[in-house]
């Protein structure tokens, strides 16, 4: 007859075992570890709206009010314990007894707390005359504050433990002294208990809005971000017809190229065959690229990336939706790069866009200067209408014209004018010898010999 051993695996805790291991291993942490560590009281934020009230160089002073307040309530300390002696060496020694941890709260705020419970019952012994067990009033007031100071300091379950173990030692000198008919544990943990409340829950909403303001910086951070992206991916589409376009004429014109030659070296026709390869290649992986930015629902327009030529089709559009625009041209007006004239026009688009937006009811001009460095563009408006109501937009609009006039080297300028309005400049450089890409032409038969 054999045997069957049987393998029991670890057993499994219960809820209850597992929540008090937990409480234990805080209270560990929290008052037991590191209880000697140098942890100085950080100063305050002076930008409350009371702090605005004062000069920026007293605003600096503000800062350690709570310094300040906890070395007053050290003093106050002092001041109740030495009240109950007669002798002025006693009540100097019983006050700085009371006061010393109320002070050390403010670098170690651990051992603060540990030095203001052990001197709990060494007030009691030293002012058995006032006939308070087991907190003399010194001892009750100090330690109070050194718990609010602590609390203020550290996490709730700090406080709590602090009010827990305040409370068992309590109860312990209470049983110790034998005189429960006039002991003031209850006036004190309840006194205490609503003190550390009241920190505890101003702590709770500080730490509560700065995790708010934290969160919403980030979230700003990521949106811009994100819209930079956008508009970044938004461009790169737009201009994809112009380089396709572009690399498309190269290929052209390089399979053109050996039949406008007569009889050409064969290093020619292969450097023309080269050419072509390399800019269908190019065009591949241009498409494979658009591809990866291309949104789901993009749509690829089917006419032609508009140029400043369109400009007076944009500025009826723009008087038809209520928004009365001038345009003014100075300097010669001449061909620029497919890429700056897809970037002038989408940039006034978009400022007379935000100018309907934001300034309903308001006259707006546009004007385009063509100097010899480059282009200038000034899309002004005024303030909007009193009768209108502004909608409001996405916030991407200046985003998206500083990214295009960045990918320009340029330069531009946003922001208010005096009467109310919002103007907007630009001037992207143009170097005045820059060729303007050629279209590609039909390949011409090479003349026979003995032709007319």
């Amino acid at each position: 007859m054999t045997e069957t051993t049987t393998t029991t695996g670890p057993r499994e805790r219960s809820p209850e075992f597992s929540l008090v291991q937990a409480a234990l291993r805080g209270l560990r942490e929290d008052l037991f570890r590191d209880v000697r560590a140098y942890r100085p009281m950080p100063r305050a934020a002076a930008n409350g709206p009371l702090a605005q009230l004062f000069p920026k160089r007293i605003r600096r002073e503000l800062e350690v009010l709570p310094h300040v307040a906890v070395l007053a309530l050290a003093v106050l300390t002092t001041a109740v314990t030495a009240a109950t002696f007669i002798n002025p060496v006693s009540a100097l020694l019983a006050g700085a007894l009371a006061a010393v941890p109320v002070a050390l709260a403010l670098i170690r705020p651990v051992l603060a707390w540990w030095l203001s419970l052990a001197a709990s019952p060494c007030l009691v012994v030293v002012t058995g005359g006032d006939g308070l067990y087991p907190w003399s009033a010194g001892s009750a007031v100090g330690h109070t504050v050194v718990m609010m100071v602590v609390a203020a300091r550290t996490r709730p379950r700090t406080a709590a433990w602090m009010w827990v173990i305040s409370g068992a030692y309590s109860l312990l000198a209470g049983a110790a002294f034998g005189r429960w008919y006039n002991s003031d544990t209850i006036p004190m943990l309840l006194v205490s208990g609503i003190a550390l409340a009241l920190v505890t829950l101003i702590q709770a909403n500080r730490t509560t809005r700065r995790q708010v303001v934290e969160e919403r910086t980030v979230t700003a951070v990521e949106r811009d971000k994100r819209t930079l992206l956008e508009e970044r991916t938004n461009i790169a589409r737009e201009l994809h017809d112009v380089v396709a376009h572009h690399m498309s004429v190269v290929a052209i014109q390089a399979e053109a190229a050996p039949y406008r030659v007569e009889n050409p070296p064969p290093e020619l026709e292969q450097a023309f065959v080269t050419i072509r390869q390399n800019a269908v290649a190019a065009l591949t992986e241009l498409r494979r690229v658009l591809g990866v930015v291309r949104a789901e629902d993009y749509q690829a327009p089917d006419a032609p990336q508009p140029t400043l030529a369109d400009l007076d089709k944009l500025l009826e559009n723009v008087r038809d939706a209520g928004l009365t625009v001038t345009k003014g041209i100075t300097g010669a007006v001449r061909e620029l790069p497919p890429g700056v004239e897809l970037s002038a026009y989408r940039i006034v688009q978009e400022a007379l866009s935000n100018a309907l937006r934001h300034a309903p009811g308001a006259e707006a001009a546009v004007e385009v200067s063509y100097v010899l460095g480059g282009l200038g563009l000034r899309i002004v408006n005024g303030p909007p209408s009193a009768l209108a109501k502004p909608s409001p937009g996405a916030g991407h609009g200046i985003t998206g014209m500083r990214e295009r006039v960045t990918m320009l080297s340029g330069a531009m300028t946003a922001g208010a004018t005096a009467d109310g309005g919002y103007e907007v400049t630009v001037f992207v450089p143009v170097p005045v010898g820059e060729p303007r890409p050629q279209e590609a032409q039909e390949p011409e038969e090479p003349e026979e010999d003995g032709a007319a």
